[in-house]
């Protein structure tokens, strides 16, 4: 793969063979592969990174700092899952990286979007910008919203060319044309206007940001873990890849879901990927910050064990997430909460054996018992939630029952015992599919599981596969095993 390969014409039936060196009967050389040579130059180039390959942000800090530092160490790219995090370990969590990898610009954090609370959306990017953090991915986002304003604006300056500069470097995940063009796009005018005029952006911020995409990059998510519209990556990518070619081509497209073995990562470079995204694979890294009990269950994963569950955040929406099925009830137990929160005016309306049947099987807890933590909860966080709740039974009963969805997901991070039924971990077939790939190979001992081995083995079998396609299309005969990339320890 790191030397140019030879297509000889055997004298004997014609047929294309290869050479390490030109001979009598040579017919043309392919390159050299190098992964670095995969996706776009211009990515690896803007980041400042070796490999265009990106750790995905697995919420509650799964994408951990130490996750985030091994990968900008090892010249690749880690946003730090945010997402879910109370502000004191935000602002702990935050303080780490910082300095870990002070003088670093290849890393970055999330900011998802809170349709419930714009007031918590607009402090966290308030946050991310004071702290300086180079690269924000936003996820979640169906619509341009101040906070993603004020992230793709802040710190616009021009150069000596009056090319338009970023301070900050602006992900945007989508899963639709329709959402990329908005991130395609120079963000709303009168948006802007709102921000200059609320002293948010300086007056030449806002001139400066009409004139360029709201991002830089776009991620196109297909079949992913956690939030999913559960779309195949071999349709919105090139839609996508298209849009972005005609409407703006400085803007790179990048690819995530579904990416758990080198095929998927060699065919989402195919498709026109500047950049791949994993997500489901890397919490089983042993830098990922999930309890050992859930990435022994991870690694048990097939391609077939993942289920689509009522999402916590979005709970009343009737949004959904990809969840482990295998080993796990969350899955059923939550979609039962769904239909009965649709089904039901009130938690007192319900019959008396589904209570019992909730608070035995479900909560582990009555749901006085329920309500009175969720009232805590919310009374610190958020004050007007208690009030809604009081006003509107329907309401109260959302929050019960969200208790649950989100604690399930806590109690899989940090293994919480007698709860294992209840763990919520976020999965798509991308674990199954590198389950299956890394059987029998260094990668199948969970302590071997480095977030840089998993990912330099998926790119350098992703190189390995696309030379191999290479010489296919020439018509070149190759045995069975050169399909067959095998990880092993990588420097």
């Amino acid at each position: 793969m790191t030397k140019p390969a030879h297509l000889v014409v055997h004298e004997r039936d014609g047929a294309l063979g290869l050479s390490e060196r030109p001979v009598p009967g040579t017919v043309g050389t392919v390159p050299a592969m190098y992964p670095e040579w995969l996706g776009g130059q211009g990515f690896t180039e803007a980041h400042d990174v070796r490999f265009p390959y990106v750790a995905g942000e697995m919420a509650h800090g799964i994408a951990s700092v130490e996750l985030v530092e091994a990968m900008a160490r090892a010249e690749m790219l880690a946003f730090f899952g945010a997402a879910g995090l109370g502000p004191e370990r935000f602002d702990r969590e935050l303080e780490r990286l910082r300095t870990r990898l002070t003088g670093r610009r290849n890393w970055g954090v999330n900011l998802i979007h809170r349709p419930d609370d714009a007031a918590a959306e607009d402090e966290v990017a308030a946050r991310l910008l004071r702290a300086g953090v180079p690269k924000i991915s936003l996820s979640a986002f169906l619509d341009i919203t101040p906070a993603v304003v004020r992230c793709a604006a802040s710190g616009l300056r021009t150069d000596a060319t009056g090319r338009v500069i970023r301070k900050t470097a602006v992900f945007a995940k989508v899963s639709r044309p329709e959402t990329a063009e908005l991130f395609l796009s120079p963000p709303p005018p009168d948006l802007v206007r709102r921000l200059v005029d609320n002293g948010d952006l300086t007056e030449e911020e806002g001139r400066l940001a009409v004139r360029v995409p709201v991002a830089d990059d776009i991620t196109v998510e297909a079949d992913s873990g956690g939030h999913t519209d559960g779309r195949p990556l071999v349709a919105v990518l090139p839609a996508v890849v298209s849009l972005a070619r005609r409407k703006n081509p400085s803007v790179r497209v990048g690819a995530a879901g579904g990416l758990g073995d080198p095929a998927a990562v060699a065919a989402a470079f195919a498709l026109g990927a500047a950049y791949v995204v994993t997500g489901s694979v890397n919490q089983m890294s042993i830098e990922a910050a999930v309890s050992d009990e859930a990435k022994a269950m991870l690694a048990q994963a097939g391609v077939a064990d993942v289920a689509m569950a009522p999402a916590g955040d979005m709970f009343e929406l009737g949004a959904k997430v990809q969840v482990l099925r295998r080993g796990t009830m969350f899955a059923g137990r939550a979609s039962r909460l769904r239909q009965l929160y649709v089904e039901h005016p009130s938690l007192e309306s319900l019959p008396a054996e589904t209570r019992d049947s909730l608070q035995r099987e479900v909560f582990g807890a009555a749901l006085e018992e329920v309500w009175r933590l969720t009232e805590q909860y919310w009374s610190r966080r958020c004050p007007a939630e208690v009030v809604r709740a009081q006003a509107d039974p329907k309401h109260r009963m959302a929050l019960v029952f969200r208790w649950y969805l989100g604690n399930s997901a806590t109690w899989g991070v940090d293994g919480a015992p007698g709860r294992r039924n209840d763990y919520q971990l976020w999965c798509g077939p991308a674990a199954g599919a590198f389950n299956t790939w890394a059987a029998g190979s260094f990668l199948a001992e969970t302590g071997e599981r480095t977030i840089v081995q998993i990912a330099r083995n998926l790119l350098q079998g992703a190189a390995v596969l696309t030379r191999v396609h290479q010489l296919c299309t020439f018509g070149a005969r190759l045995p069975a095993d050169a399909f067959d990339f095998r990880p092993r320890p990588l420097a």
